[in-house]
């Protein structure tokens, strides 16, 4: 380790056992190690030891700074891996930092643009509307336009503190793993690999503004969603700039329900937004917590979501979403077999796997749950258990799945704050079964068949010379082929004649020697004979070498 790392590795045990984060583990699971380094080196006590586990590890998050925070976020999302308690906990935690000197911010926006603030822009506020720990955000008015615009920008240190802590926490992780083995079912150093990718792609602004830009064309009518225009002449890795969109937070229900806003239309048209990110484009937004969503206040009586920060998208092949769609179809008709027949099939769990087995395991976490209404299951806890078992048996983690999983806990849990009675299932049912029968159903067939017609239309003039081409093709490589037997019989024929040849040599070798052995005048006549048949053979053998 380097100095740097040194000090921030004290730092963090420091703030560990400070909130006594070691004593989580069973007594028989602490390492000896650990047990020493608290009291010959620290000597400190747990000063927080009448908070629950689940908030001591939030808190203790909290105080390690930003990367710790959103990583403590983003473990909120892996509800396969951590106790609902756990997960609770880690979702509050708020990414606020104080936000960076003006002046430097500016530095930066001029950077990127390559010009004097001023040329670009009319109004620019140099107090930010919002600070995060990778970001923050300023407003302005584009000169070209008018339009009211926000800039967001990068920290301009932020980087190589990501870099410093994510390289610290893969170290950390490694000697986890080698100390309390029995860690490795959390898979910890694959939980920090992934939230490395995505906290190093957050800092890539040409990245989400691409995103958006995707995004905001597959809804451009949409009555459901809207996604702020990107402006790309003036967007950088550093720096993106967009329209600046006015609207109450979704999580503001006191002032949606002032507005007159119809909460039971606005929380079905957020499952039918997501749905339609999945099933219909393959291309979602992956971050819709809280913060990153809010609600028109154009004709509250016909809602509108506005999803805004497309950092983080997800998105899914046709065959994911044909077994996804079918897993979940089957799920709620209680087809436990199906759903694990379709993990095998998909490659999600190893083919060793013994689907009965598996069968088995998934009716017994699942089973209870339909025990309550069917407009009380959540859908995000179906997937999680689903993924939770399956992880049992050796599920390879799928990222795009997480992400979905992630997104639809975010989804459901919005909309149950909007509207409690919301029924997930009975929104989402019709949708999933439609898109199944679109995908597999006769009129698929015609339509694949059709969309194929074009590329069969151009090629079949040329089909009779294509099958002349194959069959000329063909017979000459049947030619090769039997020229290549006739030489390969031939080879086999003389390689046989020369092992015949070889064989009489050596007999007839050793029938000289004997002969050479025996001879003396007693035995004339029988050193002779052997002499005469040994010279026999070797005459014939050499014949056939030659």
């Amino acid at each position: 380790m380097t100095l740097v790392e040194l000090k921030r590795f004290y730092h963090i045990q420091k703030v560990v056992l400070e909130y006594g984060i070691d004593e989580l583990l069973p007594a028989q699971l602490q390492p000896l190690s650990a047990r020493l380094f608290r009291k010959s080196i620290f000597w400190i006590k747990n000063q927080h030891s009448e908070k629950s586990p689940a908030e001591r590890i939030k808190l203790a998050l909290q105080q390690l700074g930003p990367v710790f925070i959103k990583f403590g976020q983003m473990l909120s999302t892996r509800r396969d891996l951590l106790p609902q308690e756990f997960a609770e906990q880690l979702a509050m935690l708020q990414d606020q930092v104080p936000p960076f000197d003006s002046q430097l911010a500016m530095q930066q926006i001029e950077s990127a643009l390559g010009q004097s603030i001023d040329d670009v822009f009319d109004n620019f506020d140099p107090v930010p509307l919002a600070s995060a720990s990778i970001a923050q955000v300023h407003t302005a008015k584009l000169k070209s336009n008018g339009e009211d615009v926000v800039i967001k920008i990068i920290r301009p240190d932020i980087e190589p503190i990501i870099r410093a802590d994510t390289q610290l926490m893969k170290r950390l992780s490694k000697v986890l793993l080698k100390l309390v083995p029995e860690v490795t079912r959390l898979r910890p150093l694959e939980v920090v690999l992934d939230y490395e990718k995505t906290i190093l792609d957050e800092l890539n602004l040409e990245r989400e503004a691409a995103n958006a830009i995707q995004l905001r064309r597959n809804f451009l009518d949409s009555k459901e969603l809207y996604v702020p225009e990107i402006y790309p002449d003036f967007s950088h890795k550093n720096m993106i700039v967009m329209e600046r969109i006015y609207g109450i937070p979704v999580s503001d229900i006191a002032a949606l329900e002032a507005q007159g806003t119809n909460m039971k239309l606005l929380a079905e048209r957020g499952v039918e937004t997501f749905f339609t990110q999945v099933f219909r484009d393959s291309f979602f937004h992956a971050d819709m917590h809280p913060g990153n969503v809010f609600v028109s206040y154009e004709t509250p009586e016909d809602p509108r979501w506005i999803g805004i920060d497309c950092g983080i998208v997800g998105t899914l092949n046709r065959e994911d979403k044909r077994y996804l769609a079918e897993n979940l179809l089957a799920f709620f008709h209680r087809d436990y077999r199906k759903v694990a027949e379709l993990h095998v099939d998909s490659g999600w769990v190893p083919s060793y796997v013994d689907v009965n087995d598996f069968e088995f395991a998934i009716r017994t976490v699942c089973d209870p749950i339909f025990e309550k209404p069917l407009a009380e299951i959540s859908f995000g806890h179906v997937l999680v258990n689903l993924f939770a078992t399956a992880r049992k048996f050796d599920m390879t983690v799928q990222p795009q799945l997480v992400l979905l999983q992630k997104t639809l806990l975010y989804i459901e849990g919005l909309g149950r704050q909007l509207y409690p009675q919301l029924d997930l299932w009975d929104t989402a049912k019709p949708f999933l079964e439609n898109w199944v029968k679109e995908q597999m159903g006769p009129q698929a067939v015609f339509s694949a068949v059709k969309q194929r017609a074009p590329f069969w239309a151009e090629k079949l003039p040329e089909l009779p010379e294509l099958v002349f081409d194959t069959l000329t093709k063909a017979t000459k490589q049947q030619a090769k082929l039997d020229t290549l037997f006739t030489q390969a019989e031939r080879f086999t024929q003389q390689q046989a004649y020369v092992n015949k040849g070889r064989y009489l040599l050596s007999c007839g070798g050793v029938l000289m020697i004997c002969a050479a052995i025996v001879y003396n005048p007693d035995t004339t006549s029988l050193a002779t004979t052997l002499a005469s048949i040994g010279s026999g053979l070797l005459i014939v053998g050499w014949c056939k070498l030659k």
